[in-house]
């Protein structure tokens, strides 16, 4: 058949319209059609390209973030042979150091820098195996311990001595307050994390502040707090000064600021657990991004795959479970501005720690802590947990 005319063609479309034909889109629709699809689908490629390339520099930000302590690692290399040995697999020990350094951007407001630092808050947190339970055990800066023979920042070795706890940390950094405590405790510390002023504040800044509730108003010049009396929330540089007054609160003393201290972790802990906050992308962005950003860790930490598995491990622990405590002191002998171990109830908390058994905790109590020796049943430490309300 010879083909026909252009114009002819169309008008013999246009003519000979059937039934069958009026159910099809007309060719320049279909044309149309098809390079929208064609469109659409390059957006959508675009998109999904644009998103992955998107959450790609988010984990590239928030793993750069983190600093990794070598030098800390390869000098416990050292000293390996007189390290403990983890008895059981599975649980881990975390030292968590506030370092007090008042050097460097936002912290020098905090006092002059003397170019030392000591620790000015020092927790062990021990994360039961299976995820059952955490337990952080404060450790009071001002506690008398043996510190031993440790390399200093200049590299050269200071003598072993006896003082008190945080002087390890102005003395050798990381590493000798890693080996105080666990020639103190017998504990194998697993892992390290410090923080310094401005990272608690940055962290606090991410929840949207935390609520506390205070008996008495407060006003420390030292700590730049001032704060009414009643129920409220503390943001950033208020809270920092919260858990660092101390001398116009109470009576004074370093053990009522480490209450108030893991009263404050407690609800933190509560603020992070809430749906609001770990399901919530445009909240928990700035979370991660505020603690990676604070952070300075051990090798094994110092991804943010490796915090993710901890935070993961750690969310799903009831909040009765999260317990907070101080190791068992009393006014050292000799000096009442210093604290020393309460004896034996020190050696069994650390007992219970090393062999992965629960530690229970009480708001008040009135007898000695450790096993009870009419019931044969371990009584509980003073101290609290996530679950605790202190406004209530």
């Amino acid at each position: 058949m010879p083909l026909l005319p252009a114009e002819e063609v169309d008008g013999w479309e246009d003519a000979d319209v059937t039934a069958e034909s009026t159910e099809e889109t007309p060719a320049p629709k279909r044309r149309r059609r098809g390079r929208w699809l064609r469109l659409l689908a390059l957006a959508v490629a675009v998109l999904v390209l644009s998103g992955a390339g998107a959450a790609w520099w988010v984990y590239e930000h928030l793993n750069g973030n983190i600093k990794t302590d070598t030098r800390t690692y390869n000098e416990l290399r050292k000293y390996e042979a007189e390290r403990p040995v983890a008895v059981v697999r599975d649980a881990q020990n975390i030292l968590l150091i506030g370092s007090d350094n008042r050097g460097g951007k936002g912290n020098g407001k905090y006092g002059k820098d003397t170019g030392t630092q000591r620790s000015d808050t020092t927790i062990l947190l021990h994360l039961q195996a299976g995820g059952k339970s955490a337990t952080a055990v404060s450790i009071p800066r001002d506690l008398m311990v043996d510190i031993p023979s440790c390399t200093q920042a200049d590299g050269k070795r200071g003598k072993a001595r006896f003082a008190q706890f945080n002087w390890a940390f102005e003395f050798g950094g990381p590493a000798c307050t890693i080996r105080t405590v666990e020639k103190l405790t017998g504990i194998r510390v697993d892992h390290h994390m410090i923080v310094d002023f401005s990272g608690f504040k940055k962290m606090v800044n991410a929840v949207g502040g935390v609520e506390v509730c205070l008996k008495e108003s407060i006003d420390d010049d030292e700590a730049h707090l001032r704060l009414p009396a009643g129920r409220q929330v503390l943001h950033g540089e208020q809270a920092l000064g919260y858990v660092r007054a101390r001398y116009s609160i109470g009576d004074g003393s370093d053990t009522e600021r480490i209450g108030r201290q893991q009263e404050f972790l407690g609800a933190l802990v509560k603020k992070l657990q809430s749906n609001g906050v770990l399901l919530n992308p445009t909240r928990l962005y700035p979370v991660l991004d505020a603690a990676t950003s604070s952070l300075t860790t051990d090798p094994g930490l110092s991804s943010l795959k490796d915090l993710y598995d901890l935070a993961s491990g750690v969310r799903h622990i009831p909040r009765e479970k999260i317990r907070f405590l101080t190791i068992p002191r009393q006014p050292y002998t000799y000096d009442r501005n210093r604290d020393e171990l309460v004896q034996p109830d020190a050696d069994r908390l650390f007992r219970q720690l090393r062999l992965d058994r629960p530690v229970s905790v009480a708001k008040k109590v009135t007898h000695a802590s450790g096993d009870d020796p009419k019931s044969g049943k371990s009584t509980p430490y003073e101290g609290t947990t996530a679950a605790h309300d202190m406004c209530r």
